[in-house]
């Protein structure tokens, strides 16, 4: 085996654990998430006790996002075709575009939270 099959190998093997790391955290936060809802929904009726759950649910799929584009990103990184990257560039565009816009939702959220606490 050559040095190249061996880097191609290393490289597979670093994809598929940072995939796996990534969609462990989105599950992790996915069964937190339901678990708190019911509990927090059996407990209160009210729909402002699930802003926290959404908020924590949503940083949850930040870091899984983060954690494929990292696998998306090391999969391109042993000598890539120009159709690898132009698949990156699509790609890591769209997981971007969700970061901000969970990530612009998450801080709309806690503002709304502390405006909430501030008046009770």
């Amino acid at each position: 085996m050559g040095v190249e099959e061996v880097l191609r190998h290393g490289d597979q093997v670093l994809v598929a654990v940072v995939e796996v790391a990534g969609a462990l955290i989105i599950f992790a936060g996915a069964v937190w998430a339901a678990t708190r809802f019911v509990i927090e929904g059996v407990r209160h009726r009210t729909a402002a006790v699930f802003t926290p759950i959404r908020l924590s649910l949503g940083r949850f799929l930040t870091l899984g996002l983060e954690f494929q584009l990292a696998a998306d990103i090391l999969r391109t990184a042993v000598s890539p075709t120009f159709d690898q990257i132009g698949q990156l560039a699509a790609i890591a565009t769209i997981r971007t575009a969700l970061n901000y816009f969970l990530g612009r939702e998450i801080r709309q959220e806690k503002r709304q939270v502390s405006a909430g606490e501030g008046e009770g």
